[in-house]
């Protein structure tokens, strides 16, 4: 699913035009965005969590060259799903 076809899917689950779903949708993932920038977890009970985690600067190769490359540290999103979701998946 794509981010047009969420909008669809939410426009028709709240029976309103496609124009508001996307705004929804947009407010939703700026929402995340912006808590994820700030440092904090996004908890959606029954759904997952959104953390950040932090990554240490290391050493990496270059398959075509061969070459060593230094990845600075940084930080990544990554989500955790939760009970509810990992059982309606299963």
């Amino acid at each position: 699913m794509n981010k047009a076809e969420l909008v669809a899917d939410v426009a028709e689950r709240m029976a309103d035009s496609k124009m508001k779903a996307e705004e929804a949708v947009n407010a939703v993932f700026e929402a995340i965005s912006g808590a994820l920038k700030k440092g904090e977890d996004v908890r959606l009970p029954a759904f997952g969590v959104f953390d950040v985690k932090e990554t240490a600067a290391r050493t990496a190769r270059n398959p075509q060259t061969g070459e060593d490359v230094a990845v600075p540290a940084g930080r990544k999103a990554r989500f955790k799903p939760g009970k509810a979701l990992k059982e309606a998946l299963n």
